[in-house]
């Protein structure tokens, strides 16, 4: 991996992502793989932008930002009004978002701090691979302590956030528990869910990832892997037996904002 890196090029390149032009700087081969072509306007985005959740003025965690193209995307469908926080744990990536966020001039309204999300503040184990993943005591890919932050602590420096999206490569269970109190303003959320893939791997599970979001205070939508739109969850069975995408859409932040009443 490092050989790679230090053979690597870095160059920059322009495309479409969604709705949405950017340069973005590639600085390795995975960032090259995901971010060197034109992109659709994603699922998750349509969803939540038809339910209200994403728009002028949101406040925006994004928890795995990796070289902050997601945060760019989200920092422009919020606006200048809006906020982004970009929280990326290992090293290379975070400085790779810093410069996409600055190449962008998207400083104004998006954040990128170094550092991992846990279920409470201190120091973490990370791996140092390019795919930032927690450390699950094998080392394989080298270890690093990185600072980490709850998001209940997040909250309560950054402002608590209307829509928290979570990308953290089965770490998501771990980071929700330290959330009881930012989720008790029922933000809306996106969580890729890692079934299969860390999940398990950090005392995650599916059941235990739905009890953060209750039916009584949640809409649940998920979607497969290169799924056309996400589909309304009536029941857990019919979640897929692999990694997938989970949306929350708050009942209570809907109808404190008049959507409801609106469509």
């Amino acid at each position: 991996m490092r050989s790679h890196l230090r053979a690597y090029k870095p160059r920059r390149v322009r495309h479409q992502y969604g709705p949405f032009p950017l340069e973005i700087e590639l600085v390795d081969g995975m960032g090259e793989g995901w971010y060197d072509r034109d992109w659709a306007e994603l699922p998750e985005f349509h969803l939540l932008q038809q339910r209200g959740a994403l728009g002028p003025k949101a406040r925006v965690f994004d928890l795995g930002a990796h070289q902050g193209v997601i945060a760019l995307l989200l920092s422009r469908y919020v606006g200048p009004e809006g906020t982004v926080l970009a929280v990326e744990a290992n090293g290379h990536n975070a400085a790779a978002a810093h410069r996409n966020i600055e190449i962008n001039n998207a400083a104004q309204n998006c954040k990128v701090l170094h550092a991992a999300v846990a279920e409470r503040s201190g120091k973490l184990t990370f791996s140092e691979g390019l795919n930032g993943i927690v450390d699950d005591g094998s080392g394989s890919w080298g270890q690093v302590e990185v600072d980490a932050f709850s998001i209940d602590d997040l909250a309560s420096k950054y402002g608590v956030p209307s829509l928290i999206f979570i990308d953290v490569e089965g770490y998501e269970c771990r980071a929700l528990e330290g959330a009881s109190k930012t989720l008790a303003t029922r933000p809306h959320a996106f969580v890729e869910v890692h079934l299969g893939e860390g999940l398990e791997s950090f005392g995650g599970s599916v059941e235990r990832l739905l009890s953060y979001f209750s039916s009584s205070a949640y809409e649940l939508y998920f979607n497969e892997e290169n799924g056309a739109a996400f589909r309304p969850m009536r029941e857990p069975n019919e979640l897929p037996k692999h990694r997938f995408f989970l949306i929350a859409i708050s009942r209570d932040l809907q109808a404190r904002h008049g959507w409801q009443a609106a469509h």
